[in-house]
């Protein structure tokens, strides 16, 4: 599959991308919730399998920071039968403000990038680089993920194999969280081009988020161009990652079997049902 998703993310992704950032959501994947505080929520629910299976609805969730989850927000999210809430955040991204969300949810943290996307560390790069720095800074993380925090992700994967119904995040339900939904649906064997397009969707329930962040880094003198790589993700970034995986284990499945212990047999009993019809 990582020979398959690299091919298509070089011929197919920019039709893709369209989409994703169209306002229509006739092409979007998975299922939305809209809620007041927390961006980019989404179900994988009704994506389907190669052998014709569909993830379960109600069982695996992707978010940006549910931190500042709003009363209303906590309230319907409890509603969803959460056993664990898995956060990819390094310390230096947490606020004090996040106290409400975190009494309410059994929370595991799982730091991936700690410290190297700290504000202390990003907002010199923001106000001294170029958008071509700030793209580098992504590919290189990407590279990154699956040679240098497969702890991570692999513990990440191991509370899915124990059939726990989660909701992961970061800090805007991106990359860390993009990486971490390329595993667990390659796992599931879902088309390639829907596990593109599922990725690529962050940038159209971001619109919000993003339009917000620039807003507040403008006053700092740094550039809607410099800062857009940070804030959307794109084709080559998950090109990046998935180059990594096939240089060095050959394939996604080979990856998540030898390099992350995986159990994909146990993964897809867990989360993949009969599909309809």
């Amino acid at each position: 599959m990582a020979e398959e998703i690299a091919s298509l993310l070089s011929v197919a992704a920019p039709t893709a991308l369209a989409q994703a950032e169209g306002v229509g959501t006739a092409a979007l994947t998975g299922t939305a919730l809209p809620l007041e505080n927390i961006h980019n929520l989404r179900d994988l629910g009704g994506l389907q399998s190669r052998d014709g299976r569909r993830v379960r609805t109600g069982r695996l969730f992707r978010s940006a920071n549910p931190g500042l989850a709003s009363q209303a927000d906590i309230a319907r999210l409890q509603t969803l039968g959460l056993d664990r809430v898995i956060d990819f955040r390094a310390p230096q991204e947490k606020s004090a403000e996040e106290g409400g969300f975190a009494d309410s949810f059994d929370w595991l943290a799982l730091p991936v990038q700690e410290g190297s996307i700290s504000l202390q560390e990003l907002l010199p790069r923001l106000q001294g680089g170029t958008r071509q720095d700030m793209d580098d800074f992504m590919l290189q993380a990407y590279r990154d993920f699956p040679v240098r925090y497969q702890a991570a992700f692999a513990a990440f994967m191991k509370e899915a194999e124990a059939g726990r119904t989660l909701l992961y995040h970061c800090s805007t339900g991106k990359d860390r969280t993009g990486f971490a939904t390329l595993l667990l649906l390659s796992a599931f064997e879902v088309a390639p081009e829907v596990i593109l397009a599922n990725y690529l969707e962050s940038n159209h329930w971001n619109q919000r988020l993003i339009q917000g962040l620039l807003a507040r880094l403008a006053p700092l003198g740094i550039a809607a161009e410099v800062a857009m790589p940070l804030l959307e993700v794109r084709a080559g970034y998950l090109q990046a990652s998935m180059q990594t995986i096939e240089q060095e284990w050959g394939s996604t499945a080979d990856f998540l079997r030898k390099a992350l212990s995986v159990d994909v047999e146990c993964l897809q009993a867990n989360y993949l049902e009969e599909g309809a019809g």
